[in-house]
């Protein structure tokens, strides 16, 4: 009995759908002030430790501001130099359309490497049902 469940939890450990569940990650940020830093630090490392990771970023309310053309940290550091970096590892910086609404903002002050959801919320949902593992930095 020992010997079948222990075969079991290795099966568990090497099924594709556990293995893709621990690989995918959501970073949410709705306040650039006090997550954007740290959060594409976190990033940075967490890609570092595990190369392949799939890593999509939802950002709303005031998270959405650090993905816009021009914005720096407090030090006067460009944001867009880092998520240029990220992006070229493969990470996805996606803008909730609803934020931009209510605020009046248009996808021509965000920097390129931007790209847009619907709802931020739905969004993080979405990605938490397919498996990601849900990180708020």
């Amino acid at each position: 009995m020992r010997f079948h469940h222990c075969l079991f939890t290795v099966a568990l450990l090497f099924s594709p759908g556990l293995a893709a569940a621990q690989d995918k990650v959501v970073y949410h940020i709705d306040d650039t002030a006090a997550q954007a830093v740290k959060g594409l630090r976190n990033i940075k490392n967490h890609l570092d430790t595990e190369p392949a990771t799939t890593i999509t970023v939802v950002t709303h309310a005031a998270g959405v501001d650090f993905l816009m053309n021009g914005a720096a940290d407090r030090n006067g550091n460009p944001f867009e130099v880092p998520i240029q970096a990220l992006v070229t590892r493969g990470v996805r910086f996606e803008i909730c359309e609803i934020t931009m609404k209510n605020r009046n903002l248009k996808a021509e002050q965000f920097i390129e490497e931007a790209t847009y959801t619907p709802s931020g919320v739905v969004r993080l949902a979405k990605l938490q049902k397919e498996g990601a593992a849900y990180i708020k930095p």
